[in-house]
C-alpha cells in the first residue's frame, strides 16, 4: 500500500515539473518575440526549442503548443497538456497554461 502510495506521489511531483516547464518555456518565447524587431515565428520557434529540450519523450507528446500571437499590443503563447496518470484510477492531469509579454515599439 505505501508503494502505491509513493508511486501516486512521484506522479503528481513529476506532472508539477512538468508543468513548471511548459510555463518557463512560453515565458521564454513571449519574452523573445516581444523585443522591438521579433516576430511571433521567433516566439513559436524559442518555445519549440526550450520543449524540446526540458520536456521530451512521452511527456512533450502529451503538450499541444498552441503557438503564439501579437494581441492588443502583447505577445501570447498557450499550450494545452495532458499529462498520463501512471496508475489505472489515478486521473490524467489536465490543464492550460498561458504566458504574455507586452511587445516593444521599434
Amino acid at each position: 500500500m505505501s508503494l502505491l502510495l509513493f508511486v501516486m506521489m512521484a506522479n503528481v511531483i513529476i506532472a508539477m515539473y512538468g508543468r513548471g516547464v511548459v510555463r518557463a518555456a512560453l515565458d521564454e518565447g513571449v519574452r523573445t518575440g516581444s523585443r522591438a524587431g521579433d516576430s511571433a515565428a521567433q516566439c513559436d520557434q524559442r518555445v519549440e526549442q526550450a520543449l524540446g529540450q526540458l520536456l521530451g519523450g512521452e511527456m512533450g507528446d502529451g503538450v499541444a503548443f498552441q503557438g503564439c500571437a501579437v494581441v492588443d499590443g502583447r505577445m501570447v503563447a498557450g499550450a494545452q497538456v495532458t499529462f498520463a496518470g501512471w496508475l489505472p484510477g489515478v486521473p490524467d492531469f489536465v490543464f492550460d497554461v498561458g504566458a504574455a509579454a507586452v511587445k516593444e515599439e521599434a
